[in-house]
């Protein structure tokens, strides 16, 4: 129990604002620690907005100019689009022919023989149960094979239960199997349907097996046997003529050398068609990628240049209190300045990054090997620190010329960071530069004692905590001198008191 604090009885003193202003001076170096520690967590929370910005540029890189897709975009223009569509998938070379269409692919298809009816004969309540309906215990099977969409037939078991009802094992086949199901309660008929077209040479194209189909189901035990009996039709290919040469498809949709064609319906004259490299999108996608890394080293040169003012600490509460809520804006708008100014790091990934986009690419299939050739440079103006600048007319010129020079250009990968494309240099030189801000000031989930800023703050915490205590002695020994005091007075003015008592009678 600390001792009673008497505060000017005997003297008049105002003591607590005496001690108050004497603490003031004890605390100054306890508000010099608490400056620091802000200091500190606005450098932390500085360099993790610098991480996002690099992330975020990393990612921007490997959805832009690193993927092939970006250079094999193409404009392609058909003669007849009602009968043939062209798209390009992954062909970073121009395409062109011609396309005679006999006949599209289509499905085989079975239909059951007459109307389904349950164990006791009765038409079917698509509602009840498997075992209200047939009898079915858990644990049967049905088979179910069908041609799959590489025109091989592909098998697929389906588990019956008990309490499944009719509505769930139709939903469930055409879930989990190649083949569209369909019963129609008016004609009490099912039907089945390939989910893939095509014509399986010397076999069916759908096959079924189990107690339940062939008791119950009326169905023919293939697509073949369905046919003969005139309860179904066998898949067909696509019979097409491409450039001059006939050949066969099981699907209406298929890929040539790069670029995909899909079938809509049988010609009687050729149709033609031609690619040509889409070069605004390319365009679009390599301006991106500029106007990124200039928003990035901008923001980054802006950090490292930053003026640090010295005479503008982090405020302390009690300072904060005695001003206006825009003069404490101002003022910590030059606090936190300068808190990344000239740091190391960043100075190093700017120099590196500069070096990854003008080292030539070595052991490359094409004579494009530096930015400035595809019309991409430094800016001239030395206020710019660096910006890039393109040229877009000899850009585009490059694009037209040979897109997939450009691709390997940013993406060619390597051993060496001489032999890897620009794109795969910066990505890497981030990657490093990011886990050295992380060793630095960590991230948003990361624990103070995993990175070297947070380490610092707990030290200084541990700091303020002990100097803290301190104080507390402090004021308590100024308390206990001035409680003293206060008595010492009181007694002398009791015996003063007394005295004159005594003299007076």
């Amino acid at each position: 129990m600390s001792d009673m604090r008497i505060g000017g009885l005997a003297t008049g003193m105002d003591t607590d604002q005496i001690v108050k202003d004497l603490m003031k001076a004890e605390k100054l170096p306890l508000d010099k620690m608490e400056q620091k520690k802000t200091y500190m967590e606005w450098q932390r929370d500085d360099y993790r907005e610098i991480n996002k910005e690099l992330f975020d540029f990393s990612n921007s890189i490997f959805d832009g100019v690193m993927k092939q897709s970006t250079f094999t975009q193409k404009t392609v223009n058909i003669s007849n689009p009602d009968a043939v569509s062209v798209r390009n998938i992954n062909s970073t070379s121009d395409f062109s022919g011609t396309l005679n269409v006999e006949s599209l692919a289509t499905a085989a298809r079975m239909i059951s023989d007459g109307e389904l009816k349950d164990k006791n004969g009765d038409d079917l309540d698509t509602n009840k149960t498997l075992s209200e309906l047939f009898g079915t215990a858990d644990g049967e099977e049905m088979i179910i094979s069908a041609i799959g969409a590489d025109g091989q037939m592909k098998e697929h078991k389906v588990e019956l239960e008990a309490d499944m009802t009719f509505n769930s094992l139709v939903s469930k086949i055409n879930r989990e199997t190649g083949v569209s199901v369909f019963y129609d309660s008016h004609s009490k008929q099912m039907s089945l349907t390939a989910k893939n077209t095509g014509n399986i040479e010397g076999g069916a194209e759908i096959s079924l097996s189990g107690s339940l189909v062939a008791d119950y189901f009326n169905m023919d035990a293939d697509s073949d046997a369905a046919v003969t009996a005139s309860r179904g039709s066998a898949g067909t290919n696509a019979v097409f003529e491409y450039n001059g040469l006939s050949t066969e498809r099981t699907s209406n949709t298929f890929t040539i050398n790069g670029f995909e064609l899909t079938l809509k319906d049988a010609t009687t004259s050729p149709v033609t068609f031609s690619s040509a490299t889409d070069t605004d999108k390319v365009l679009e996608k390599i301006v991106k990628f500029v106007d990124d890394y200039n928003k990035l080293i901008e923001k980054v040169n802006g950090e490292l240049g930053d003026k640090k003012f010295r005479d503008f600490q982090p405020l302390t509460a009690e300072q904060k209190e005695a001003m206006e809520e825009k003069e404490i804006e101002l003022w910590e708008e030059k606090a936190r300045s300068g808190t990344l100014r000239n740091d190391s790091v960043l100075s190093s990934a700017m120099n590196k990054m500069r070096t990854d986009l003008y080292t030539p690419i070595s052991g490359g299939t094409s004579e494009t090997n530096q930015l400035a050739q595809i019309g991409i440079k430094t800016s001239s103006n030395y206020l710019d620190r660096g910006k890039l600048i393109i040229d877009e007319n000899k850009l585009k010129e490059a694009i037209s010329k040979d897109p997939n020079a450009i691709y390997e250009l940013f993406s060619k990968n390597g051993e060496t960071d001489g032999e890897k494309g620009i794109a795969r240099r910066l990505r890497d030189t981030i990657g490093n530069t990011m886990d050295s801000i992380e060793q630095k000031a960590g991230k948003l989930t990361s624990t103070n004692s995993t990175f070297t800023l947070g380490r610092n703050l707990d030290s200084i915490d541990n700091q303020m905590t002990r100097f803290q205590d301190r104080l507390g002695q402090i004021e308590d020994r100024y308390w206990r001198q001035f409680t003293a005091m206060e008595k010492a007075i009181q007694q002398a003015n009791s015996q003063s008191s007394y005295l004159m008592q005594q003299f007076s009678m």
